[in-house]
Order: C-alpha cells, then sequence, then structure tokens
C-alpha cells in the first residue's frame, strides 16, 4: 500500500523526459491493463525445456507472472540460497537496497510484486554452473476484457569473494495478445567478487517490456551484464551500475533485433563513485522494416573517481528506409584525472563489404545475411555465460534468416 501510494503521487513517465525521449510511452494506457492472479495455464515457448538444454545448471527457478511455481536447486553447493525472499531478507536491504525509489512504472513493481527471487551467495562460496530464472508472462486471450500485468522481481546478492552465473528468460506463453512485463533487478556484487548476469527478452509480439536493471559493485569485484531484446511490440531496458568500491569493474553488452513495428529502447549509466573503476560497455543491433531502436548512454564520474576509466560504444544496422535508429551518447565527468570515451555509429550495410562477398559468388540475399549475422556473432560470442551463447545464436540467425527473406538459414 505504501508503494501504490507513492505511485499514485509520482507522474507517468512522458516523452518529454529526457530518459524516456523519441520513446512511444506516451501510448501505454494503464487502464487497459490488470495484475494478474494465480493462473492454471501452462507455460509457454518451450522455456522449461529451454533450461534443460542449458545443463548443467545449478539451479532451475520457474516463475508465473512473477510468482515462483517449481525450484530445482538440489545442485546448489553449500552456502548458497535460492528462493523466495524471506523477511529477514527485506529487513536486511537484500531486497530495495540497489533499486532505490524510482519511476511511476517501478514503484508499480514495488506495489504488486507477489514474491522476491533471491539470489543470495555466501562470501567465497564458488557455483559452477549457472543458475537459471525462467520467467513466463501471461498475455490477453480473445475474450479478455483486460490485458494482464506481470510484476516480475529478483535480487542478487554475491557475497566477498564468490562467484556465480545467473540467467533470467523473460518469455510469453502464446497467448499472442497484449500483455505489460515491468521487470525489476538487483545486483550487488560485495568486494572482490565475480557476477556474470544475463537477461534474454522472447515476449510475445504484442507486449510492451520495461525493465529496470540496477547493480552496485564493491571493491575489486567484477560485474558483467550481457542483455537481449527480440521480443515484445515496446522492448525497454535500463541499466544502470554503480561502481562504488575502489578498483570494481564492469563490462556491459546489449543487443536487440528490430523487425515490423517494434520499439527497441536501452539507456544505461555507468556511474563511477571510487578510484580506479572501470566500465566497458557495447550495444549493437539492427532494425528492418519499420522498427526502430532508440540508444541513451551516460557516463558519469563523480568526483573523488580519480584514475576512472570508461568506454561507451553503439553500434546500430538500419536494413530498410522504413527503419530508424536514435543513438544518444552521453560523458557527465566532475573529476580531472581520467579517461573516457564514446562512439556511435548509425547506418546500413557497408557497400564495399556487400560487394566484396558477392564477387565471391555468392548470392545478394545470402551475402547480406552473412555480414549482418557477422556483426551479432561479434557480440554474441561476449556473452558472460558460454553456455547460453549457442541458443541466442540460433535465435539470433532464424530471425535475420526471416527478415532478410533468404529462404534459410545459413548453417
Amino acid at each position: 500500500m505504501e508503494a501504490f501510494g507513492a505511485f499514485e503521487s509520482l507522474p507517468l513517465p512522458s516523452e518529454k523526459e529526457e530518459v524516456w525521449r523519441y520513446s512511444p510511452i506516451d501510448e501505454l494506457r494503464l487502464e487497459d491493463f490488470a495484475p494478474t492472479g494465480p493462473s492454471p495455464r501452462e507455460d509457454g515457448r518451450g522455456t522449461v525445456g529451454l533450461a534443460t538444454q542449458l545443463d548443467p545448471t545449478s539451479a532451475v527457478v520457474t516463475v508465473r507472472d512473477g510468482r515462483p511455481v517449481a525450484y530445482d536447486v538440489s545442485r546448489l553447493p553449500d552456502g548458497v540460497m535460492v528462493g523466495p525472499a524471506t523477511r529477514e531478507a527485506v529487513g536486511q536491504e537484500l531486497v530495495g537496497a540497489v533499486q532505490q525509489g524510482g519511476d511511476a512504472l517501478v514503484r508499480l513493481n514495488d506495489a504488486f510484486v507477489p514474491d522476491v527471487v533471491l539470489v543470495d551467495v555466501a562470501p567465497g562460496a564458488i557455483v559452477s554452473a549457472p543458475i537459471v530464472i525462467m520467467h513466463v508472462c501471461s498475455s490477453a486471450q480473445a475474450t479478455s476484457a483486460t490485458a494482464p500485468a506481470s510484476f516480475p522481481r529478483t535480487a542478487v546478492r554475491v557475497g566477498r569473494g564468490a562467484a556465480v552465473e545467473v540467467v533470467e528468460i523473460i518469455a510469453g506463453d502464446d497467448g499472442g495478445g497484449p500483455s505489460l512485463v515491468v521487470p525489476v533487478t538487483e545486483l550487488f556484487v560485495e568486494d572482490a567478487a565475480i557476477l556474470s548476469y544475463v537477461t534474454w527478452q522472447v515476449l510475445d509480439e504484442a507486449a510492451w517490456h520495461v525493465a529496470r536493471l540496477a547493480g552496485r559493485v564493491g571493491r575489486d569485484a567484477t560485474l558483467r551484464i550481457f542483455t537481449a531484446g527480440l521480443g515484445g511490440a515496446y522492448d525497454r531496458s535500463r541499466t544502470d551500475v554503480e561502481l562504488a568500491g575502489q578498483g570494481g569493474s564492469s563490462e556491459q553488452r546489449s543487443a536487440y533485433l528490430g523487425t515490423g513495428d517494434q520499439v527497441h529502447d536501452i539507456r544505461t549509466k555507468q556511474d563511477h563513485l571510487a578510484p580506479r573503476t572501470t566500465s566497458d560497455l557495447l550495444c549493437k543491433g539492427s532494425v528492418s522494416d519499420r522498427a526502430r531502436s532508440i540508444y541513451t548512454g551516460l557516463i558519469r564520474v563523480e568526483r573523488g573517481a580519480v584514475r576512472a576509466d570508461a568506454m561507451q560504444t553503439n553500434h546500430n544496422l538500419v536494413l530498410d528506409e522504413s527503419a530508424h535508429a536514435d543513438s544518444v551518447p552521453n560523458l557527465d565527468i566532475l573529476e580531472n584525472d581520467v579517461r573516457c570515451s564514446h562512439a556511435s555509429t548509425v547506418g546500413p550495410l557497408d557497400e564495399d563489404q556487400l560487394y566484396y562477398v558477392e564477387s565471391r559468388g555468392v548470392a545478394p540475399e545470402r551475402a547480406q545475411e552473412l555480414i549482418v549475422r557477422g556483426f551479432f556473432d561479434d557480440i554474441v560470442d561476449r556473452v558472460p555465460v558460454p553456455s547460453v551463447a549457442p541458443f541466442l545464436r540460433q535465435e539470433v540467425r532464424g530471425r535475420l534468416a526471416r527478415v532478410l527473406a533468404s529462404g534459410e538459414s545459413i548453417p
């Protein structure tokens, strides 16, 4: 009730705000959606099967509309807990410690989240195989008066000197109708710890996906993040990382593939609070048909964060004249002894590359697919959880084959 009161006191997101600029957020009508209740419907898109294909895994959690419905934690090592957040965990600020406040949609998640999935890794523990969290989100049926809204919530704490890999999959249930999915994820990496985190979104084509990811990195700790947006009508991912401890580092990788009328909206913040911190961000994507993409990134170096080293890169392929990409990198530097850089490209396929491949006897459609596939393979190869790469590559190649009308995907 407190969170809902905070939601009611806040203005709804607007395209007039810089953090929502270029987006279609003004078209979101919250009155068309209602929070979901417990559902007997089957899980969709083969997500349960996917988890078994990712074997070996340390644990698999299946979540339906924000409600964990199954836990397989039998392979977890000592000192690692995966389960619903307890009152004690909330009281110790494991939940809400990283993502504090937020806009109206974050407070809506605070108000309506059914259960929080908590991953708590004790100091010194080493988890050798990924922990997989599968979110299956309902979509509207033909007879529905309102569309379902889901509010998944995940909190990950990695204790001092520990190491773990976490994979989150956000998928629809094959209903095909509209839905609203507002996930919030918090990543807390304590001193000298390592967290590799992947989130992969393959919602139905009519879904609104508005995600918030917040990370905090301690002294000499490492946080590696990979986000992939493939589904949804509107796919937004905001990732804020605080480098709070001296010597902390972060790597952020993001990929998206827009088709039809999709809008992919990526916002990032690399916030350097401590000395000798490093961050490296690479975001790559393509848009075709009438799809649009937005990238807005900020590197912020606070006073006292001397010797900070930050890089931000965004590359966009525009495959059709009716598609469009916006790229807005930003720097906000309040300290002197630092090194920061950013780069951005937006454009069609390189004509010289196409000519080179076609001159080797490759058909134009296949040549185009080869070049675009290489563009995506470059970033897929950087996924920090290696077992995810084959499935992500297969999904991207299948979509590219349909987009580029080559008839079949190149093996």
